[in-house]
């Protein structure tokens, strides 16, 4: 069975950055295009960016010019590379291929 387990995240100070990982213990990043989302207590689940399987990238306008995603096919692996990080940046953060979620990290922007 497929998994997704996702890595990275912690306790930043605003202005700060963090890097996100999503490893994938199949080939599953090699047929889809791979989300990362967040959500808040009480919120729906926001999409965050995407990578599609040829390396086309789409963001959400809140974390354009600040958040970059990117692939090691190799590895088998996504990132998510977080920098000016503010407060309402913090949630947790989930990874998405296909019709599989990863269990979630949680990512707190405070000082």
């Amino acid at each position: 069975q497929v998994q997704l387990v996702e890595s990275g995240g912690g306790l930043v100070q605003p202005g700060g950055s963090l890097r996100l990982s999503c490893a994938a213990s199949g080939l599953i990043f090699r047929i889809n295009a791979v989300d990362w989302y967040r959500q808040v207590p009480g919120r729906e689940r926001e999409l965050v960016a995407r990578i599609t399987t040829l390396g086309g990238t789409n963001y959400a306008d809140s974390v354009k010019g600040r958040f970059t995603i990117s692939r090691d096919n190799a590895k088998n692996t996504v990132y998510l590379q977080m920098n000016s990080l503010k407060p309402e940046d913090t949630a947790v953060y989930y990874c998405h291929a296909g019709v599989i979620w990863g269990q979630g990290t949680q990512v707190t922007v405070s000082s």
